[in-house]
């Protein structure tokens, strides 16, 4: 292991033993805000520290192993000792490298999916219904709750734009790498003489800001406009003005909110999607500035961002950013995202690791 990480284990070690006697304060006890956030990194330093331990020891019976490698009586024990702690020491390694790699605190957040139809008109409009429904069955298996925000319903079925809050711990960790592109390739009802045609829409998943760490947006940067709900919800919300449209003069980004039958519940939501898109705006900027990764396999959310496509008549799905292609299309529309989601997941970690083996 390289010098740079183990001297790093050795400052996160003493770093803990810090947050220790920390703990033990009566004035951060009596504040539990910060008692909770000091436990909950505490809890986090003990598995890296206990593992670096475990790893260290394995470094001293290696130490002794080769010592008795010497002595010809207990030649054999010592090599048996030797490839067993040796794999231990890879094992652990691997452990502490997994443990080191940079977290994205917003990992561990709900979120908000955006789907919205690109070009293919009707046809993009019904893929993007078809979108939406596996990740709503995909959060069925998760059992997360799924909540519809704003929806524009498409002419002949689907959604020309569909935005859901998904209120569930980790769920922007698992569904990030769904922000981008998505193609279809499939022969519309429509089509009399059985043609393929391409439809794309656009995915953005964006996480959920807690309300303690919204930033502070003036009311001078905010057009507020009310209006009447045209989307299914009975008499009282197609009846009174309580959709809520939201423009941020900044940039004329714009966010509706018509799902809710309260103004003030809607303005409320509509509020929390405006922030996400603008944390997820800056994101994108520093990445693109920065240039920190080796592959951005975090989608942008950009209609030309193209991610993955999906082939109805070959039952194919691939996934262009790392390669994959699976002949299991029916089951992945079905909800059962997570065989692309997981090797997304992989591929993004093997990316970390070997950022890391280059640290200096």
């Amino acid at each position: 292991m390289k010098s740079s990480i183990i001297s790093k284990l050795k400052a996160l070690q003493k770093h803990h033993e810090e947050m220790e006697v920390l703990l033990g304060d009566p004035k951060i006890i009596a504040d539990q805000e910060r008692f909770c956030t000091l436990s909950k990194e505490y809890a986090q330093l003990t598995d890296i520290t206990n593992c670096f331990q475990r790893w260290r020891q394995v470094q001293e019976d290696i130490h002794a192993a080769e010592n008795f490698l010497q002595d010809p009586e207990v030649i054999n024990m010592a090599q048996e000792e030797l490839k067993v702690s040796r794999i231990n020491q890879e094992q652990l390694e691997r452990q502490l490298q997994m443990m080191l790699l940079p977290k994205d605190p917003d990992d561990e957040r709900g979120c908000f999916i955006e789907v919205r139809a690109g070009t293919g008109g009707d046809e993009a409009a019904l893929f993007a219904g078809d979108l939406f429904r596996m990740y709503s069955r995909f959060a069925e298996t998760k059992r997360w709750t799924v909540e519809i925000v704003s929806v524009s319903d498409g002419e002949h079925g689907g959604y020309k734009e569909i935005i859901a809050k998904v209120s569930h711990e980790g769920a922007y960790g698992q569904l990030k790498f769904e922000s981008g592109g998505h193609r279809v390739q499939r022969v519309p009802e429509t089509e009399s003489q059985g043609r393929i045609h391409t439809s794309a829409c656009t995915v953005a998943v964006m996480p959920e800001i807690p309300e303690s760490e919204l930033p502070e947006i003036k009311a001078s940067d905010l057009r507020i406009d009310t209006f009447r709900s045209s989307g299914a919800g009975g008499q009282h919300v197609n009846t009174t003005d309580s959709a809520i449209r939201i423009t941020y003069l900044p940039t004329g980004l714009v966010v509706e909110c018509q799902d809710e039958r309260s103004q003030h519940k809607n303005k409320a939501r509509a509020m929390e999607v405006l922030v996400a898109r603008l944390r997820v705006a800056e994101i994108q900027r520093r990445q693109q500035e920065e240039s920190y990764m080796r592959r951005n396999l975090l989608g942008s959310g950009d209609r030309s961002d193209r991610i993955r496509t999906y082939n109805f008549p070959q039952g194919r799905v691939t996934d262009h950013r790392i390669g994959l292609t699976l002949y299991r299309l029916e089951e992945i529309i079905e909800g059962k995202l997570y065989m692309l989601i997981q090797p997304i997941m992989q591929e993004y970690q093997a990316d970390q690791l070997a950022s890391l083996s280059k640290m200096p």
